[in-house]
Parts: C-alpha cells; structure tokens; sequence
C-alpha cells in the first residue's frame, strides 16, 4: 500500500476549485507539499480558496502540452481534478479542450516525470442509470448508453474517462475516482450542484421534481480521492459517494436546518423540460447568455440519479457521513460569505452542525 507521507511533493490540478481546494486541504493536514496548478485567469480565486495551506501556485493551461513543462518535476503524486463543470456555454470546444484534451496532457506528462501514482477524478456522469429507474443503484459496473449522456459536460468526461484508461492500458500508474454530488463549505462559484442550495437559500425553487440526488460532504470527498491515491487498485474507478436523497428529501432537509420553507408542489418533468427548451431558445439562443434552466440539468433532473459506493467503502475503508451535515456546512458557508440575499439570510435560523 502506498502512504502519502509528510514533506512529499503533490501535484493537484484545479486546486482552486471546490473539490480541488478540499483536497489540497486534506493534503495540507497530512504535512504534503501542496503544488496548486490552477488556469490562467483564476490565480485570484485560486488564492482566496487555498489560503493558509501554504500552496505552492503555478498557472498553466493543462491542455497546452507545453505549458506542463516542469510542473511534475520532484514531484511523487498527482491529483488531475481539473475539469470545466458546467452546463454553459453550449459551445462544446471548451469542454473537450479542458475535459479531454487537458486530462492527455496530464496523465502523460505527470507518468513521463516519473510520478509514482496518479488520481484522476473521473464523474458519476459517465456511469449509466438503466438500473435505477426501477429503484437499483447504480455501480462502477453499469455502462452508459451513449444517447443518454445529456450535454456536453457528461460527453467530454465520458470521453475523456476512455483516453485517460488507454494510457492507464499502456502503463501510466493510474487510479480513478467518480464523486457523486458534493456539497459543503468552499464552493466560490459555485458550481451547479451548490447553486442547487443556493437557490432554495435564496427562495428561487418554487416546486420539486421527481429525481434523485446522491450527496456527500466535499471534504469526506477529498479524504476518498487520498484512499484512492494509497489503497485503489490500477486503472480502477471508484465511486465517491454519500447518501441518496429524492429532491423532495432533500428540500425538505434543508427547509429543516433553516427554518425556510419547503416547497410543496411536484412539478412533473414534461414542464421541467418544457421551461428548459424556453430558456434555451430565448435566454441561450437569442440572448447568448447562461439560461436560468439549463437544458441539460432538466434533463438530467429527469433521471434518478442514485448510486452504490459499496467498492470505496469495501476497497478504500472510504466513509462518509449523514447529508444533512454536508448541507448545514453548504448554508454556513453562503452565509458567511454574503452569496444570501438580505431578506432570505434574515429568515435562516441554522439549525445542526
């Protein structure tokens, strides 16, 4: 088994994102030596998430194979979490420049260094649903039909899954993982599973559909993606998980650790769907701006979205613990850092944590 000791040198990639940050802080706490890769343009975020880890800050685009020249040297291992994780723009050329492109660039570059291992955080996104909808979970085992791989969030990473795998079939030392929906403190942008809390936070979901969440606390994620890194078998995925939650649970979990209230209405897919194709004809189309309702996340929200980690938990020794503490650290955070709007901050009594 391999142990990440004090003093190694580690490369994480995305170190300022929301996953990125909390690994850099599980590796901080472990006395790693943090090399923080972040993109041009993102220094200052990057600063403000790794504040006191003492990080060492290198700016590189990662898919400018060029540009990684000297990032991997002295170092032992790499965390490639790095991705674009959003539903817009509808372009699919960023996507798989970063998704695709960026995670080659990576691998090889980081396996030609001599690093001695490699995580890389795949998504549950690549993993197929077929099982759940008749209330399975789904597993590192189930396969995608390509035709249900909504947007081209999910296309890139599914791609980029396979070319990160044929480098793993030609020996990079490789050991993948696949988060589930993290929610918890750092999330700056935040991404679309924080908007989710946000949203309701700020009163804008006014009904729920019927889909299911999996839930984990960002930091119980970046603990899993350090197991993965010492105990996961090469070229294996493993799913990083917490606990499956149907959208009305979840609203009504965070209704209770807020004192705000839960919407009531079930709104039935079709109009989800219906208010998606508007948004992306008005707001992206015409306007050529993010749509409030993306497209792919209604499509998305049309699936059940529940999954097994019983591999982590058997494999890794991976824990995790209940969503409700994920979601009252998510709510602190916004608060803390002004993303609630005056009058909904005002109505929030935090209860738990």
């Amino acid at each position: 088994m391999t142990t990440i000791e004090a003093g190694d040198k580690v490369v994480v990639t995305g170190a300022g994102g929301f996953i990125g940050s909390a690994v850099a802080r599980a590796l901080h706490a472990k006395g790693a030596l943090v090399r923080a890769v972040v993109q041009p343009g993102t220094e200052a975020l990057a600063s403000e998430a790794l504040a006191g880890l003492d990080a060492s800050l290198v700016t590189a685009d990662i898919a400018d194979a060029a540009g990684l020249d000297g990032v991997f040297d002295g170092a032992r291992f790499c965390f490639h979490i790095a991705a674009l994780y959003s539903f817009w723009p509808k372009d699919p050329d960023p996507y798989y420049r970063t998704n695709v492109e960026g995670s080659r660039n990576v691998v090889a570059g980081a396996t030609i260094a001599g690093v001695e291992r490699i995580c890389y955080t795949s998504s549950v996104a690549t993993i197929g649903l077929e099982s759940t909808g008749s209330g399975g979970e789904a597993t590192e085992g189930d396969y995608a039909h390509v035709e249900h791989l909504f947007g081209n969030y999910k296309r890139s990473k599914y791609v980029a899954e396979h070319e990160v795998l044929r480098l793993a079939a030609q020996g990079a030392p490789v050991v993948l993982t696949q988060p589930t929906f993290p929610v918890g403190p750092g999330d700056r942008r935040p991404t679309p599973t924080g908007k989710l809390v946000l949203d309701f936070l700020n009163g804008r979901i006014p009904g729920y559909v019927d889909t299911t969440l999996n839930v984990v606390h960002v930091d119980d994620l970046a603990a899993g993606h350090l197991l993965a890194m010492e105990r996961g078998r090469q070229g294996t995925s493993y799913i990083l998980g917490g606990e499956n939650l149907t959208m009305r649970a979840f609203v009504e979990l965070l209704a209770s650790v807020t004192g705000l209230r839960a919407p009531t209405i079930r709104v039935p897919n079709s109009v989800s769907l219906l208010a998606a194709r508007a948004s992306d004809l008005v707001e992206a189309g015409l306007l050529r701006r993010e749509p409030h309702v993306p497209l792919e996340g209604a499509r998305m929200s049309a699936t059940q979205m529940r999954y097994d980690d019983a591999r982590a938990r058997d494999e890794l020794g991976y824990v995790s613990r209940p969503a409700v503490e994920a979601l009252v650290d998510a709510t602190r955070f916004f608060l803390d850092t002004g993303r609630v709007d005056e009058k909904h901050a005002a109505a929030i009594t935090l209860r738990g944590g």
